[in-house]
């Protein structure tokens, strides 16, 4: 096991922060309830920690270790009718892997077409898409009316829109 002096320890929390929302929503779609998926993510992070050995193919791992600790969850709670059967769950786990990946192309081609943003559309997009940021306040600070204010993010929003469709079309005639 990796010890917090070790170099895979750095190696392990980088992989990990990277793929934890997505190993979150997988043991999510598998679980009905949010305690559930807590106690079982628990489970899952002290595994993947106590077994790390290096960074290859760390996704995958980790969405496998996360389905055996749900496999075992319902196996511990087989005695309760309302859990779901192993058939459904995989077929759910199946599709939340199918959809994680696709938002995650969609995220990726995003941020691409963020970056091709001029400097100040960019800015704008992120400041008001800020947490907190309330649209009145930016568009006072900006000297503009908050109805050009959301006119404005909605041009960008639809630049945006047809910038990730082709880019996400050009991927899959790839």
């Amino acid at each position: 096991m990796p010890t917090p002096l070790d170099p895979r320890h750095d190696q392990f929390l980088r992989l990990y922060a990277e793929h934890e929302q997505a190993l979150h929503g997988y043991v999510r779609s598998m679980l009905p309830d949010r305690h559930e998926t807590s106690e079982v993510m628990q489970e899952v992070i002290v595994t993947l920690w106590q077994k790390f050995e290096s960074a290859e193919d760390f996704r995958r791992w980790a969405f496998g270790v996360a389905r055996l600790k749900v496999l075992q969850h319902y196996q511990r709670r087989k005695r309760d009718r309302h859990v779901f059967g192993e058939d459904l769950m995989q077929r759910l786990a199946d599709r939340q892997s199918e959809l994680e990946e696709r938002h995650a192309t969609q995220r990726e081609a995003l941020e691409q077409c963020l970056e091709k943003l001029p400097l100040t559309q960019r800015e704008l997009v992120l400041t008001a898409y800020t947490k907190g940021t309330r649209m009145d306040d930016l568009a006072a600070q900006r000297g503009e009316t908050a109805m050009a204010l959301y006119k404005k993010l909605h041009r960008i929003r639809q630049a945006l829109l047809e910038c990730v469709r082709r880019s996400l079309a050009q991927e899959e005639g790839v």
